[in-house]
């Protein structure tokens, strides 16, 4: 009862009008950042951070954490309409998000999405104030090992989500893996596949790779065929989900929520990770598996919603441990730490004006990016209406916009147009790309917690079988491995 109280005194400090408005220009600016592809929020929050150096700490979190779940939102729009993915969660919505637009139903993805985020992050932002406490001493017992074998279970769930072969979803994902070595070692920094180029000194950049796999390969193929098929223009009662649709988005909606929240408050796991892992269940539990990367909205919903829910809980780490569990979260971390607050165990009974003023406008939020989002559905549709000449161009410019405002790099841009052409050649070659990006943001992150379990155990394998954090991530990526096989062997016997 107690957090009941608390709340109320949270949506006290959230409602007065400088928050309010802090809200409103968080959760706007985030809208925008996440519609332009390869911002993101860590780029729209680090560009809005000096703003919050003359606002009180809790006006302060309230208007970075909007962008953060503001951007969420966004990223979702670009995916459906062009198979641009505007941030790096959005990868799984270009799969049925871009065919449902196709198919005339851009409008109803488009407000599936919407709905789909809002519940999402309302469901995460009641675990957040309901779990946060408690969670604490279960997030600290997730060691590297621990770590390790939770992403290893990610990639394997990423080989059932893929719509392609095994063999070929084998491959994509070892590309991935090897394309994530690029760079200076995590641990020694020592130079590995350089070649002698500063520009490759930090790695390949994953939105240029994100970019150029989805949004240019896709205009190539387009160019490629002789007739271009554009969206039909819908109608006025189109532009909404119809009643089977919304029927279909039910489920995998709480089911989202659910899987969202829970990769969410694993340190170091994050979006991309969560969004797979929803994306994977839905196909694993759907009747008409072969729907999915055909327009299946359940490979909408799912997705966003758990896009969503890892938004907010990706909240506990930080405020509950001082841990940013994502590089995110880190933005937030400075902020806080500027303003002389050290998140903490003893955040919630030192600041809770902080705390619950965040999760009060946090639901305040969420409802303004559906008020925001929801009557922008016909203007995003019409843009599907403009003729194909003009609208490649458009798709183009924005991809180097997107590319080149992060680092202002010419050479990302030359990165960008490689990996277009080589999406194009894998995706005429009937190769499913997500996995690829997958393993890529997963790469190094593997490679870091696969050798500081192995530099604590001094080489001793048995580590990632010690401990119950460890004991509990090894049975469960066990059962998801049996899983993904069985469920593969039925899809075969019904194929024959």
């Amino acid at each position: 009862m107690d957090s009941w109280n608390f709340l109320l005194n949270g949506l006290w400090i959230a409602l007065q009008p400088k928050n309010l408005l802090l809200c409103f220009i968080g959760c706007f600016w985030g809208s925008i950042v996440g519609v332009l592809p390869g911002l993101g929020p860590l780029a729209g929050m680090a560009l809005l951070l000096p703003l919050t150096f003359t606002l009180d700490p809790s006006g302060a979190i309230i208007m970075l954490s909007g962008i953060f779940y503001g951007a969420m939102y966004g990223g979702s729009t670009t995916s459906i309409l062009m198979r641009i993915p505007g941030e790096a969660a959005s990868v799984v919505t270009c799969i049925d998000g871009y065919e449902m637009a196709r198919k005339g139903r851009a409008g109803a993805a488009l407000s599936i999405a919407a709905i789909g985020s809002f519940v999402g992050g309302v469901a995460s932002v009641f675990g957040l104030m309901l779990l946060a406490p408690r969670l604490a001493n279960a997030m600290l017992a997730i060691g590297p090992a621990a770590e390790f074998t939770i992403l290893l279970s990610a990639l394997g769930i990423s080989i059932f989500a893929a719509s392609g072969p095994l063999l070929k979803t084998f491959a994509m994902i070892a590309l991935g893996l090897v394309l994530a070595m690029i760079g200076l070692d995590p641990l020694t920094a020592a130079p590995r596949f350089t070649f002698g180029s500063l520009n490759l000194a930090d790695g390949l950049s994953f939105a240029a790779m994100a970019i150029g796999l989805f949004g240019v390969s896709e205009i190539l193929m387009s160019f490629g065929q002789s007739f271009v098929q554009r969206p039909k223009a819908p109608a006025l009662h189109e532009m909404l989900p119809t009643r089977q649709e919304l029927k279909e988005a039910a489920m995998p909606t709480i089911r989202g929520s659910f899987i969202g929240f829970l990769f969410g408050i694993v340190p170091g796991v994050g979006h991309i990770v969560s969004t797979f892992s929803s994306y994977a269940v839905e196909k694993a539990l759907s009747r008409k598996p072969e729907e999915f990367g055909k327009g299946a909205v359940a490979g909408v919903a799912g997705p966003e919603t758990a896009n969503n829910a890892t938004t907010g809980a990706a909240m506990i780490p930080l405020l509950v441990l001082g841990i940013p569990a994502i590089p995110v979260t880190a933005v937030l971390l400075s902020a806080l730490t500027i303003h002389g607050v050290q998140p903490g165990p003893m955040l919630i009974a030192q600041h809770p004006q902080i705390f619950w003023g965040l999760i009060a406008s946090m639901l305040i939020g969420n409802l303004m990016l559906v008020v925001l989002n929801l009557p922008l559905v016909g203007l995003f549709v019409s843009m599907l209406r403009l003729p194909f000449g003009y609208l490649a161009p458009t798709v183009l410019l924005i991809c180097i916009i997107g590319v080149y405002s992060i680092k202002a790099s010419g050479f990302d841009l030359l990165v960008m147009v490689a990996f277009g052409i080589l999406g194009y050649g894998l995706r005429l070659l009937s190769f499913d790309i997500a996995p690829l990006l997958l393993a890529f943001v997963l790469g190094d992150r593997l490679e870091v917690n696969l050798r500081r379990a192995l530099m604590i155990s001094e080489g001793d394998y048995s580590i990632f079988l010690k401990g119950p954090a460890a004991q509990l991530a090894a049975a469960t990526a066990t059962v998801v491995m049996l899983a993904i096989l069985f469920l593969k062997w039925r899809q075969g016997r019904k194929r024959v």
